[in-house]
């Protein structure tokens, strides 16, 4: 039995080598190698490292530039650390690259980030990133409500805009919405994009994720739920389009408001990837060739993978070929290897993996993602319904990044 890093007091997590069946193969069973013996390398040392950690993100912990901009922002309600909680993060070197969206006023910033390595382990500070005046609402040059980002594997962090703050109260349009791309290397905004040509009025931007040709080339996908489509975008050569989905995918959507889930998973052996697809309330998971996408052809090219066994929440990917999920409403992750050969199909409960159980207190993940070396996967976690139902209290929301590890009980 090992305990971890002593900030996770909330409860006991006790490490277990995952067994090696077939089920877990490809890249899932290499990422999970390295996981453990990272963690199970850190536990035996004499220091224990930021990535055995938890850590709590809370509205709580901003770095101010000064104590009097925390006053008038305070003053004017542009800061109500309660209404402040992250849902999406991403992992470059000893820092954490953590979303906020404006769901309700109060927010300072949409993206923020939070240093691994720092003598706060237990409750990092969130400073607005790359810094203040990017995320000045109201400024039309200023990122409004980041509602997604992605860290690609060459550093840049792209951001999607929805340019609608305020969704859970009164949404209100600051601007159209755009792309923009951060070098985490250096911290400055290297790209912006306009995607008002692409969208209409009821269009729901909802997860963004971009890859590389072979040649070197970026493509950046957006999912759109109401328009049933996905946003290309060719950097280089600066061309966008929509390709529309076929009516299909939404027959046995339930949802009013759904959320189209987009993942990029990686062929490990041909070296191309795939886009998989589903709506929250839909039945059905569907997957299209990255290389179609580039063409922008999707007649003929969505192949339906088959029923699932429940309403899915996609978490993300290890950067590789699996793709992690929980059940809507239900705290237990798992790990869909895409890549595992075997009879031919490619999705079913055969090819799952249960990778974390539930805590016990009320958290369900809202991102899985690796860090830049690949080596260790993190999670994060929150009370999100109870903040999108007004029932967090004062302190905000209960939201934990961590590492992503196999949990066993006594």
């Amino acid at each position: 039995m090992f305990k971890v890093h002593p900030c996770d007091q909330l409860n006991r997590v006790y490490l277990c080598l995952l067994p090696d069946r077939p089920a877990m193969s490809g890249g899932f069973r290499a990422a999970a190698a390295l996981l453990v013996v990272a963690v199970f390398g850190a536990v035996a040392g004499s220091d224990a490292p930021a990535f055995v950690a938890a850590y709590s993100l809370s509205g709580q912990n901003v770095e101010w530039p000064c104590t009097s901009t925390k006053s008038v922002y305070a003053d004017t309600g542009r800061y109500v650390a309660k209404n402040v909680i992250a849902t999406r993060v991403q992992v470059w070197g000893d820092r954490a690259f953590v979303l906020t969206p404006r769901f309700r006023s109060g927010v300072p910033f949409t993206v923020s980030a939070v240093r691994l390595e720092c003598e706060h382990r237990c409750w990092p500070v969130l400073s607005a990133y790359p810094c203040w005046a990017l995320h000045d609402e109201g400024d039309p040059n200023a990122i409004q409500n980041a509602v997604d980002i992605y860290l690609d594997p060459t550093g840049l962090l792209w951001v999607l805009d929805s340019g609608l703050v305020n969704t859970v109260e009164q949404p209100v349009r600051r601007t159209k919405p755009r792309i923009f791309a951060i070098d985490v290397k250096t911290d400055k905004v290297v790209k912006q994009f306009d995607l008002s040509g692409l969208v209409c009025s009821a269009s729901r931007l909802n997860y963004i994720t971009a890859d590389y040709g072979v040649d070197g080339k970026a493509f950046v996908y957006v999912s759109d739920a109401a328009t049933r489509s996905v946003i290309v975008w060719e950097v280089a050569a600066d061309r966008s389009y929509r390709v529309v989905l076929p009516k299909a995918i939404t027959h046995d959507c339930t949802g009013r408001r759904d959320v189209l889930y987009i993942a990029l998973a990686r062929d490990l052996d041909a070296g191309g990837g795939s886009l998989y697809l589903t709506y929250l309330t839909s039945n059905r998971m569907y997957k299209i060739d990255t290389c179609n996408l580039r063409q922008g052809c999707s007649e003929g090219t969505v192949v339906d993978l088959g029923p699932k066994p429940e309403k899915m929440v996609i978490l993300g990917t290890d950067g590789r070929s699996t793709v992690y999920f929980r059940y809507r409403g239900q705290g237990d992750v798992y790990a869909w290897d895409t890549d595992r050969s075997g009879d031919g199909t490619s999705f079913g409960s055969d090819r799952f993996s249960l990778v974390r159980k539930a805590d016990d207190c009320g958290r369900l993940a809202t991102q899985v993602a690796p860090d830049n070396q690949g080596g260790v996967l993190w999670i994060l976690e929150s009370n999100f319904p109870d903040y999108i139902s007004g029932a967090v209290g004062c302190l905000g929301a209960n939201v934990r990044l961590q590492p992503l590890i196999a949990q066993c009980g006594k």
